[in-house]
């Protein structure tokens, strides 16, 4: 996962708003979102290269997405797979004060890190970097691959957006959560970041949806809660061309 914007209590109907996408090398094998057999109660797509995922929700309402933290010198060959604190985060049985500080514990496993973890009615960010933990209170956020609410241009792009259509009167459109996350306007050379890779690279990946014929936006994912509790996850899938491939719905009140 690459990108999150996520509103909480911005909605008069959806106290929870998340609009997501995952970028991958387009070679990587995926499954689309599904409720594992393993996790009958799981909902999210899966990595078959390395068994994990990048965002995930249970029946039970725990949420956890990841974005990975763009260092290059950094990176190390011997990591773990950080897609596997997704699976544990919807699986904690702890306090998620307990959880944070595992976190914390052992961050120096993996490369760098975002991890959106808790209950959807308080959701946290822990920064494997900085080892900071924040608590999502009313507002809109945005999360790439840097720290929360860092001002890339794409970052602050999609806060605005959502920030704007929770403030509009009409019911929520779920087309317009889908056209946040499929802009493809790239930021200015001078408004580039300076993450450690090539300038042609900074430019690819600096807008919401990235295309490429190896690397891009290999899918889209809104999740909406509204006041009964009724949750409704609706993702698309794309290919190298950004052309849809699939898509998937799902629905559930949250127990």
């Amino acid at each position: 996962m690459c990108i999150l914007f996520i509103a909480v209590n911005q909605h008069p109907d959806y106290p929870l708003i998340i609009a997501a996408n995952r970028d991958e090398f387009h070679a990587r094998l995926t499954q689309t979102s599904h409720f594992w057999a393993d996790y009958p109660d799981m909902l999210a797509g899966k990595d078959l290269q390395a068994g994990g995922t990048w965002l995930g929700i249970n029946r039970i309402g725990n949420f956890s997405a990841l974005t990975n933290i763009r260092a290059p010198s950094l990176e190390r060959f011997d990591a773990q797979t950080r897609g596997e604190l997704v699976v544990q985060a919807l699986h904690n049985k702890s306090s998620w004060e307990a959880h944070t500080a595992h976190l914390s514990d052992t961050a120096q496993n993996y490369n760098g890190f975002n991890l959106v973890y808790g209950h959807w009615q308080q959701l946290h960010v822990f920064n494997s970097h900085t080892s900071e933990h924040h608590l999502l209170t009313d507002g809109v956020y945005g999360l790439s691959n840097a720290q929360l609410n860092t001002p890339w241009p794409k970052t602050q792009q999609g806060v605005t957006a959502l920030n704007q259509l929770c403030q509009q009167e009409l019911p929520l459109s779920v087309d317009a959560l889908f056209a946040i996350l499929t802009d493809t306007t790239k930021a200015q050379d001078e408004h580039l970041p300076d993450t450690g890779i090539a300038k042609p690279w900074e430019k690819l990946l600096s807008s919401v949806f990235i295309q490429s014929p190896d690397y891009g936006t290999r899918c889209s994912t809104v999740i909406t809660v509204d006041q009964q509790q009724h949750l409704t996850w609706q993702e698309r899938s794309y290919d190298s061309s950004g052309d849809i491939t699939s898509t998937q719905q799902f629905d559930f009140d949250i127990k």
